[in-house]
């Protein structure tokens, strides 16, 4: 059985905070962990930052798409 994914609130943290945050949170997970980001706008820049940052090291998948808050489970893919 695997635990639920980790919710990152990025609602109140300041932009400038963000993108970082998450990165050291991915970062922290194992191989088939996930995280779920809580955003007030969609993360499109973000995930596309992950293709060129971390490439072939995550998935994504919106869960919620607005228009208030935006959702993404995030996953670090296990290695092949």
């Amino acid at each position: 059985m695997t635990a639920s994914p980790r919710e990152l609130d990025l609602r109140k943290l300041p932009p400038e905070l963000r993108h970082g945050l998450v990165f050291q949170t991915f970062d922290a997970l194992g191989p088939g962990e996930a995280l779920v980001l809580v955003n007030d706008h969609d993360p499109a820049p973000l995930l596309q930052q992950f293709r060129f940052v971390r490439p072939g090291q995550a998935e994504s998948e919106y869960l919620e798409r607005g228009p208030v808050d935006w959702r993404v489970r995030i996953a670090r893919r296990a290695s092949p």
